[in-house]
């Protein structure tokens, strides 16, 4: 995984707290990146229905309906990513040596393992869950206009 996907969910958590179109300036300034990388992140997510755009002056972005029960497994996936991703391997399966010839196939299957629980530990939860467990207790979310 990487940093795309914490742009997504906060700003999908950020849209779905709102529940109003927002700018992608607005999601940057939250987020504390830049709104370009902001963008590029939400085509991704536009492109698999889980946030609606507009486009024009006054226009953002919004949470597709539903989206509070969105997990994050199907953000990743919007995203195309992993959770582990690794194009490197030691060893060669053309040496002699026992480890260094089986060490790739086995850290494969690690590797398989890893990304199958990620995947299902994803898939429970969610974006509504995420935003209750920031807001258990609290009312209000304070000067940043959530």
């Amino acid at each position: 995984m990487n940093a795309e996907f914490t742009v997504a969910v906060h700003g999908m958590v950020y849209l779905l707290h709102k529940g109003a179109v927002t700018s992608s300036e607005e999601l940057s300034r939250n987020i504390c990146t830049n709104p370009a990388r902001v963008r590029k992140v939400m085509a991704k997510l536009h492109a698999a229905g889980l946030v609606e755009s507009g486009s024009g002056r006054g226009s953002g972005y919004r949470l597709a309906p539903g989206g509070e029960k969105a997990s994050l497994l199907s953000v990743m996936d919007a995203l195309g990513e992993e959770c582990l991703s690794v194009s490197w391997h030691s060893g060669s399966e053309e040496q002699k040596c026992l480890i260094a010839s089986g060490m790739g196939e086995v850290m494969d299957e690690i590797y398989r393992n890893l990304n199958a629980a990620c995947r299902e530990k994803l898939a429970g939860i969610t974006l509504g869950q995420i935003e209750r467990h920031i807001f258990r207790g609290k009312s209000e979310c304070g000067p940043c206009g959530g």
